[in-house]
């Protein structure tokens, strides 16, 4: 994937992805000492201290031939319009929604209530509500266009997720966002979908209109929830690149914790995803690189070509939950050492990859076993109060630079992922960096590899050959 998946020119630009405030910021590797047994893999991460806190403008990357790129800021980051209009939540909001989203994807997956959505029943509908996960944040946002002539907007996209939508005109009620509504009156290839089609068919919540119109319903775990026409238009990545007949939401009566976005766009498994609908085109597949700072940039480009380093592990596949993207985490190491967890703790619960969910959560057991390794490495540091879910913090005011132990993830068959420092540590500001991972409180629930642990790798969903690829350097 050399050039062809780093950045890319699109509709806004060179692809940038951002993270999270400072907190999502890595500092600037000074060095790493290896220690006994570890290999080719640093045991180390040296780092200024100057440098945990990111800059303030947007950096730039340079642009490549692929035009199937999609150009992705995050939404509380330099790079991102929609910063300036509504202004960042707190590091302690950030990860509290990040926590709601954790729950409505345990919820989905132990086979939460699909029932309807009680506000949504007062208002006298009859469709079913699908309780899909819990947008959070909506950490990522990318710009494409959407019709005939092409109008620009920015939206979440989420690999957690499969229906894309927009709000549109005429919108019964609608939230306020960044840009004009979509207007379907306004292109020359917009068609609305019938009941009787087989996209209106496999939606997971649809009915009929009076005029045979398929109308949608999702409902996040958040009670986020949009209602539309499934519609049909030309989807623009680039001047020269467009999807025509893309399936997706034409929103009519939204509202929730989306922000200023103009809508969702889902990376999910089924056929409605974005991924899915691109897979005839591009190939089964996409990958994206998140940076390590919040004014860097990265990529999110479809198909499944991967830099050559990349290590792979089986994606596995479950009936209960089909949309998400399953892994086998199978150990984890410290400054070079395995931490002492049964094989049978990570098996149990099982691991899904999520591009939506902040902070990675672990098995009781795993946690607490990473947690005491961790800290036994970093006596010297002052301790500092805990930060959310965020319960293994550190004061590093007055060093000059700090040496943090590694954190290798193990997956099956042997990939692994060094993580970079950014994903080692949240940095709320100096006094405050929290080891970058929680409990699920238990031993059973789903685990969740969050986007923290993702940053700096090219992560590679090969869909066509069932695996989960992660090169190291991905961004650069």
């Amino acid at each position: 994937m050399a050039s062809a998946t780093r950045c890319a020119p699109s509709r806004g630009g060179c692809l940038a992805v951002v993270l999270a405030l400072a907190a999502l910021a890595s500092p600037r590797l000074l060095g790493a000492s290896a220690a006994a047994g570890s290999g080719s893999v640093p045991n180390w991460h040296v780092v200024s201290v100057s440098s945990l806190l990111p800059g303030a403008v947007c950096t730039a990357a340079t642009a490549t031939s692929n035009s199937s790129a999609l150009s992705v800021v995050h939404r509380h980051g330099p790079c991102s319009q929609l910063l300036a209009r509504g202004g960042a939540p707190s590091h302690a909001e950030i990860l509290d929604r990040d926590q709601d989203r954790v729950d409505s994807i345990h919820r989905k997956i132990a086979g939460g209530s699909t029932t309807m959505n009680p506000a949504r029943a007062s208002k006298g509908l009859s469709l079913p509500a699908y309780r899909g996960i819990s947008i959070g944040t909506g950490n990522y946002l990318i710009s494409l266009g959407l019709g005939t002539p092409a109008r620009d907007y920015s939206v979440v996209f989420d690999t957690g997720s499969d229906l894309s939508w927009v709000q549109c005109k005429p919108c019964r009620d609608c939230y306020d966002q960044q840009d004009p509504l979509f207007d379907p009156a306004q292109s020359s290839t917009y068609a609305t979908v019938p009941c009787g089609a087989p996209e209106c068919q496999e939606l997971d919540s649809h009915s009929c209109s009076s005029d045979n119109k398929c109308r949608y319903e999702v409902v996040y775990g958040d009670q986020s929830q949009t209602d539309g026409n499934l519609v049909r238009d030309t989807l623009t990545l680039a001047p020269s690149d467009t999807l025509p007949g893309f399936v997706f939401g034409c929103g009519d009566d939204d509202s929730g914790l989306f922000g200023k976005a103009d809508g969702l766009f889902g990376l999910g498994r089924e056929k409605v995803s974005l991924a899915s609908q691109a897979a005839a085109k591009y190939g089964a597949g996409f990958s994206y690189c998140l940076p390590s700072l919040s004014n860097a940039t990265g990529y999110l480009s479809l198909g499944s070509a991967a830099p050559a380093n990349s290590q792979f592990t089986a994606m596995v596949t479950r009936s209960d939950t089909p949309s998400f993207y399953y892994l086998n985490l199978v150990g984890i190491k410290v400054a070079g050492r395995a931490i002492k967890v049964p094989s049978a703790v990570f098996a149990t619960a099982g691991t899904v990859i999520d591009s939506g969910t902040v902070i990675t959560r672990l098995p009781a057991h795993a946690y607490s076993a990473l947690r005491s390794a961790f800290a036994r490495f970093m006596g010297k540091y002052k301790r500092a109060p805990a930060l959310s879910i965020l319960d293994t913090c550190y004061d590093f005011t007055g060093h000059t630079t700090v040496q943090i132990p590694s954190v290798v993830l193990v997956f099956a068959g042997g990939a692994t992922m060094s993580l970079d420092f950014s994903g080692v540590l949240y940095v709320s500001k100096v006094s405050q960096a929290c080891l970058a991972f929680a409990s699920n409180g238990d031993d059973t629930s789903i685990g969740i590899l969050g986007n923290t642990q993702q940053k700096t790798f090219a992560v590679v969903y090969d869909v066509a050959n069932q695996k989960i690829g992660f090169g190291a350097n991905g961004c650069s």
